[in-house]
């Protein structure tokens, strides 16, 4: 809350909980929830969960820098392979389809 000077009552509004729940987590009446914890971390992307559990480690969270020996080059997205689709001649059958999905799974469909 210092960090993004907020009020109590700001900071409560955009997490989406109640002003004395704020409250009551600042003067150790309660301990904050798990869903309380998720709220935070949703609306604050950069706050980092060690840090907010724990009070150790990095606030803002620093961006994870490789050390590699080639370290002046930047790192760009690699592209996904471009694949050649052939359309087989007309007398080709089709003996089975097969489709990935993104979760690691696949369906095989024989005609």
């Amino acid at each position: 809350m210092d960090f993004y000077s907020e009020t109590a009552s700001s900071f409560a509004e955009k997490i989406g909980v109640q002003r004395s729940s704020i409250s009551h987590i600042l003067s150790g009446r309660n301990k904050p929830s798990l869903d309380f914890v998720m709220k935070v971390l949703h609306s604050y992307p950069e706050v980092e969960l060690y840090w907010l559990m724990n009070g150790k480690g990095h606030f803002p969270n620093e961006p994870k820098i490789s050390e590699s020996p080639n370290s002046n080059i930047t790192e760009q997205p690699i592209a996904k392979p471009q694949i050649p689709v052939s359309i087989p001649n007309s007398n080709s059958e089709i003996e089975k389809i097969v489709i990935f999905y993104k979760d690691g799974t696949f369906k095989s469909y024989k005609p």
